[in-house]
C-alpha cells in the first residue's frame, strides 16, 4: 500500500508561481512512476507531469517550459514547481503513483489562479 498526499495549493495571480508537494508513505520503493494530473469541474483529469524511480520526466504540452516536476527521494516526496501561471491552470491537482500492479491517488489540492 502506498498512501500519497498533496499540499501547496492555493490562490495566486496570474504570472505567479506554486510549488505542489506530494509526499509517498508505505511501500514507496515499489513506486515506478509519479505523475501529476489536473481536474476541473465537468472534465476528465489531465496528465500534465510525470517523474520516473530512474528520474526521467516528462510534461504535457500545455505546461511544457512552466511546469517542472522533481523528485527528493529521502524525503519520498515529489514536487510540480509551476511558474507563470495561468488562469487556465486553475483545476484540482493530484499525484498518483503507480507500482507494478495498483494505482493510488491522494485527495488533490486546489490551485486557483486569478486574472
Amino acid at each position: 500500500q502506498v498512501q500519497l498526499v498533496e499540499s501547496g495549493g492555493g490562490l495566486v495571480q496570474a504570472g505567479g508561481s506554486l510549488r505542489l508537494s506530494c509526499a509517498a508513505s508505505g511501500s514507496t520503493s515499489s513506486i515506478k512512476l509519479i505523475r501529476w494530473y489536473r481536474q476541473t469541474p465537468g472534465n476528465q483529469r489531465e496528465q500534465v507531469a510525470s517523474i520516473t524511480s530512474g528520474g526521467t520526466t516528462n510534461y504535457a504540452a500545455s505546461v511544457r517550459g512552466r511546469f517542472t516536476v522533481s523528485r527528493d527521494s529521502a524525503k519520498n516526496t515529489v514536487y510540480l514547481q509551476m511558474n507563470t501561471l495561468k488562469p487556465e491552470d486553475t483545476a484540482v491537482y493530484y499525484c498518483n503513483a503507480l507500482t507494478g500492479i495498483n494505482a493510488y491517488w491522494g485527495q488533490g489540492t486546489q490551485v486557483t489562479v486569478s486574472s
